[in-house]
């Protein structure tokens, strides 16, 4: 019998890179938020999987997702395996819906729907305690998708925190447009840039102060937002800060960079003209343009 977890997707409404450390990972202060938009994970038992050489396999619907070792996927299978001496078999099939390259989170997402899948294919032996440990040495963006809620991420993104329940009432549910050109930006690639750019980082203790100023007031989402990775991704890729120019300009409203991109996204208000939003951005970045309308969750 078959198990299938859903895969959210995320995305990173205030994100302060803070420094560069001394392992090579960047320190961070962000506030994340899963959206209602996602993959979706079938684990079935994978019989004699074993006997022909893999415990685990993967297959996807979508072009240019790998199905091998590189893959979070089996990476977290391996691990999970490897934590709790669980010894089945597993083939798992990823529908793929969260583009690839866009700074949402799908990879880490994926990999964190095989560990809910497996532990509950196994009858609960890792439980959450165990689950966040492994995915915090899955990736640095895994540990949020534990929660399903906003969450403040800080260290290397594996330092995960609830938000205050006042202000994931003003995050959950706001509809939100996530949109993202025919190009991806590799994460690797983003950070080196900031790294060689030199004067993007935003100090902890700013990061901080900006964080508690809003969680301490009223402040609607849209006052939160902010990115510190945008300059590194605009210097380079110029389609992405004219159509935002636009976006604002036209709409009146506060489109950003989602994580390293090159996925977008604007919060919406109930009456915004999401047609017309579209056809903006599909004027702009042509038809291979992915455009969702979905809300935070």
């Amino acid at each position: 019998m078959g198990i299938t977890v859903f895969s959210p997707a995320k995305i990173n409404l205030f994100l302060a890179v803070t420094g560069r450390r001394a392992d090579g990972f960047h320190d961070l202060v962000s506030v994340a938020a899963p959206l209602e938009f996602g993959d979706e994970l079938t684990a079935e038992d994978g019989g004699q999987g074993a006997e022909r050489g893999g415990r685990f396999s993967l297959t996807c619907d979508a072009a240019g997702v790998p199905l091998d070792g590189s893959n979070l996927i089996l990476q977290a299978a391996e691990k999970f395996a490897a934590e709790t001496g669980w010894g089945g078999a597993v083939r798992f099939t990823l529908t793929k819906r969260i583009p690839l390259g866009a700074g949402l989170g799908g990879g880490s997402s994926n990999a964190v729907a095989a560990l809910r899948a497996l532990d509950r294919l196994s009858g609960g032996r890792a439980g959450e305690g165990r689950l966040a440990a492994m995915a915090a040495q899955l990736g640095s963006d895994c540990a949020l998708f534990l929660r399903g809620a906003p969450v403040v991420m800080r260290g290397r993104g594996e330092r995960v925190e609830e938000l205050p329940a006042g202000a994931v009432a003003r995050l959950r549910g706001r509809r939100v447009l996530v949109f993202k050109p025919g190009f991806g930006i590799a994460t690797p690639w983003a950070y080196a840039r900031m790294v060689a750019r030199g004067g993007d980082y935003l100090p902890a203790a700013e990061a901080e102060r900006r964080l508690a100023a809003w969680l301490g007031g009223g402040a609607p989402a849209e006052e939160l937002l902010f990115n510190n990775m945008e300059p590194a991704a605009f210097e380079k890729h110029l389609a992405l800060p004219v159509l935002l120019a636009r976006l604002r300009s036209d709409f009146g409203l506060a489109p950003r960079l989602s994580g390293s991109g090159s996925a977008c996204f604007a919060l919406l208000r109930e009456d915004s003209p999401v047609g017309a939003l579209t056809a903006a951005i599909r004027a702009a970045w042509g038809p291979a343009a992915h455009v969702i309308v979905t809300r935070l969750g």
